[in-house]
């Protein structure tokens, strides 16, 4: 529900929605919420049964379908995090090149006959500037705006992010967020990380009703330059994070914002992190390998039939 009502598009949220729309669910819809058209993407979405979840809207004239976003879905991203469990490296430079190619550039991993599926496609996300600015707000702080800078990878966006950035938004009229680069995150986090490559975690991010605006490729140390230049009144952090420990001979990244006492550590609402995130789907990596299976047929065969839709 967190994620969902943080969304920037979303007007109300309605709990415990069946899957299925059924006759019942569908009059509701209408009568009681005013809901003018159903809406689903350009893929298929089918019952235990096979047969088309939206049939009876579409029979009632109540149904419109719009582009799905290119590349992105949670039967690829579960692809990723599953094939981490497979990755067995030669070295930690050679594992962090093969999957740095293969999350960014959607090339397929076969995996052995011990279980894990066949060939799953990495990433088909190709990001363009349309999309970027479909995402923004397409607009920046004004001259007296109380500008807060918060960073990190924002990795498997999750509830844990939505909350601190609802924090650092209170903190002032503007909310920057800064996205470390891939290279960034593997070298601190491991030649696995992250699942989702910058421009995944961008849009992401931007599609937060929280957040103003974001760096792309955000730097690791925070400058007094970086500081100036988009006029930062605050550099926050969440005390719930990853890498909150610097070696002897790294540099704190924060001692800039610290010496000019702008530094200020957020007290993190809830304890959830991209590792926990993962260690979920990799401890029950069967019971997902098994679903995930039939849902990669499906988005396979979706892949090879699309046709274009037209819209935005």
């Amino acid at each position: 529900m967190k994620m969902v009502r943080a969304v920037k598009w979303v007007d109300d949220v309605i709990p415990d929605a069946p899957y299925a729309i059924t006759e019942d669910f569908m009059n509701k819809l209408f009568n009681e919420y005013n809901i003018d058209y159903i809406i689903h993407g350009d893929d298929p979405c089918l019952l235990p049964d096979g047969t088309d979840a939206y049939a009876l809207a579409k029979k009632a004239g109540r149904y419109k379908q719009i582009k799905r976003t290119e590349g992105v879905s949670t039967t690829d991203i579960v692809g990723r995090m599953l094939l981490c469990v497979r990755e067995r490296p030669v070295s930690d430079n050679q594992s962090h090149s093969s999957l740095q190619r293969q999350f960014s550039h959607g090339h397929g991993q076969n995996i052995d006959d011990s279980g894990f599926g066949n060939g799953t496609k990495i990433s088909h996300f190709l990001p363009t500037s349309r999309r970027i600015v479909q995402f923004s707000n397409g607009r920046g702080p004004g001259p007296d705006s109380r500008v807060v800078y918060i960073d990190g990878a924002f990795d498997l966006f999750h509830a844990g992010h939505v909350e601190i950035l609802r924090l650092a938004r209170g903190l002032g009229d503007f909310l920057l967020v800064g996205i470390h680069t891939d290279q960034t995150i593997s070298s601190t986090r491991g030649p696995h990380r992250p699942i989702m490559n910058l421009h995944e975690r961008s849009l992401s991010v931007l599609a937060c009703r929280y957040v103003d605006e974001v760096i792309i490729g955000a730097p690791w140390h925070i400058s007094k330059d970086m500081i100036t230049t988009f006029n930062i009144s605050l550099v926050v952090h969440g005390t719930i994070a990853e890498n909150m420990d610097y070696t002897e001979d790294d540099s704190n990244p924060y001692a800039a914002p610290i010496a000019m006492g702008i530094y200020h550590k957020l007290d993190s609402p809830l304890d959830i992190t991209t590792s926990t995130i993962i260690r979920r789907i990799v401890s029950n990596h069967e019971a997902y390998q098994k679903r995930n299976e039939k849902k990669e047929a499906s988005e396979k065969k979706y892949y090879d039939s699309k046709s274009f839709v037209n819209g935005e």
